[in-house]
């Protein structure tokens, strides 16, 4: 059977139907773009997080190592005002336990920005022009789609429901990631309760292809070519991977994230919004059981991740998984410690592979 390809492949200007996904907070490093974007599927920037300087240095170094197109991700939800540090308190005393155990000063109350500014981030990519742009955890202007097009950017929107699916494609993106509550790290809902919008990637995948028009990427759960192979029969025109590739050597994030990621079993994912204010799907550690157990205040999205900050930090930095949010999808048990290249080709034979099995079925 001939390799897969899809319409989709032929926009983006990729070999294989296949996104490595762009997961903010380090792991997106530019040596992990390059790679996958080497090996003929589309490599992403999780830039949420990063300055413009930043933003610009990493998107120079995968441009100067391979012609490839690549993608930039960042998050369109809007920040909160400023928050009074009284109403800070609840928050602040949950973690300072932590502090202490970990050394740290005690916790202080955050203040505005909580994050880059957006403004600043999108004349970014405007000036940089990636090849492709995509948003998550809210929507871009029509207006604004239609300017990074007119550019010759690509531009793709996450749905975690069909009518966020349908909003979408009335903005006029290219092409929708349908996010499945597998989905490891922070929904993208926004037109509704994340807690109601937890469809799984297949049923959501299905409906979503048969709502719009645009070509639909699945993403959540998704860690081998037979995921992949079954997104593509369900009418999906690319696969989106994140947990599949955090073990790479080439991902920058902390080694006893990455060792968690090998060591998991099934069922240890969980939503919490302990760690940043908005729901995310991450392995459950002691941190997270206890906020749970306790019910502990948070702050709104992203003042309660500026505030953890230091931290998962200090966690990350000095090997203890009790406090680093590990983000992380519900098939995580399929994880493999490959290089970026050698993963991707693996996840290309697999997916092959899969469909000839699918296609002797009918001889």
């Amino acid at each position: 059977m001939p390799e897969p390809r899809t319409p989709l492949c032929d926009l983006l200007g990729i070999k294989h139907p296949l996104i490595q996904a762009p997961m903010a907070g380090g792991a997106t490093t530019p040596g992990l773009v390059a790679a996958v974007c080497e090996a003929g599927a589309l490599g992403s920037f999780g830039f949420a997080y990063m300055q413009p300087e930043a933003m610009q240095r990493d998107a120079e170094a995968v441009r100067a190592a391979t012609p490839a197109p690549f993608s930039i991700n960042l998050f369109t939800s809007p920040q909160p005002g400023a928050i009074d540090p009284q109403a800070q308190r609840g928050a602040i005393d949950a973690i300072a336990g932590y502090h202490a155990e970990l050394g740290l000063p005690p916790p202080e109350p955050v203040k505005p920005p909580y994050a880059p500014d957006f403004e600043a981030q999108f004349s970014a990519i405007e000036e940089m022009r990636p090849p492709v742009f995509t948003f998550h955890l809210g929507e871009l202007p029509a207006e604004r789609v239609r300017r990074l097009q007119s550019a010759g950017i690509k531009v793709g929107g996450s749905a975690t429901c069909v009518a966020e699916a349908r909003r979408l494609e009335a903005l006029g993106v290219d092409f929708i990631v349908a996010q499945g509550a597998e989905a490891g790290g922070h929904r993208g809902t926004y037109l509704r309760d994340p807690y109601d919008a937890m469809t799984g990637t297949f049923a959501l995948v299905r409906l979503v292809v048969q709502a719009v028009r645009t070509p639909v990427v699945a993403a959540g759960g998704i860690m081998d070519g037979a995921g992949i192979a079954a997104a593509l029969a369900l009418g999906a025109q690319a696969a989106q991977l994140g947990t599949a590739f955090i073990a790479c050597p080439e991902s920058g994030l902390a080694p006893i994230y990455k060792a968690r990621i090998l060591a998991a079993q099934e069922d240890e994912t969980v939503i919490t919004e302990k760690f940043s204010g908005k729901p995310a799907r991450a392995l459950t550690n002691r941190f997270i059981r206890e906020m749970h157990a306790r019910q502990a205040p948070q702050l709104a999205f992203p003042a309660h991740n500026s505030l953890l900050g230091k931290l998962r930090a200090t966690a990350a930095k000095t090997g203890n998984a009790d406090f680093v949010a590990l983000w992380a999808g519900q098939a995580v048990p399929l994880a493999r410690a490959l290089p970026a290249a050698e993963l991707v080709a693996t996840l290309v034979a697999e997916t092959e592979e899969a469909l000839d099995r699918l296609a002797a079925l009918r001889r």
